[in-house]
């Protein structure tokens, strides 16, 4: 009996993803841009992440006023979903 040729694909993660991985929880962090308007951000919000308009703006005046702010915690593959939401809507995204 012939074997079948069997081929291993070998992954590579940096330490940050590997460090990443092992914590329980992470925050989805919103970047401030020159890109996006206060009403694009406060849409995403409330579509995506189910805010209210009225924290939704409070979120955009934070990340406009302080850079960034912290918009969702979670598992990393949880918050993972949500940045490549925002990501595809044109948002700053990063996770901590």
């Amino acid at each position: 009996m012939k074997m079948a040729d069997t081929q291993v694909q070998e992954e590579t993660f940096t330490l940050e993803e590997i460090l990443a991985g092992t914590k329980e929880y992470h925050r989805l962090i919103l970047w401030n841009d020159e890109i996006n308007t206060f009403d694009h951000v406060i849409h995403c919000l409330m579509k995506y992440l189910d805010y209210s308009e009225s924290q939704a703006e409070r979120i955009a005046w934070k990340v406009h006023n302080e850079g960034k702010c912290a918009v969702l915690e979670g598992t990393y593959t949880e918050v993972d979903v949500y940045r490549k939401i925002l990501k595809e809507e044109g948002l700053t995204v990063s996770i901590e």
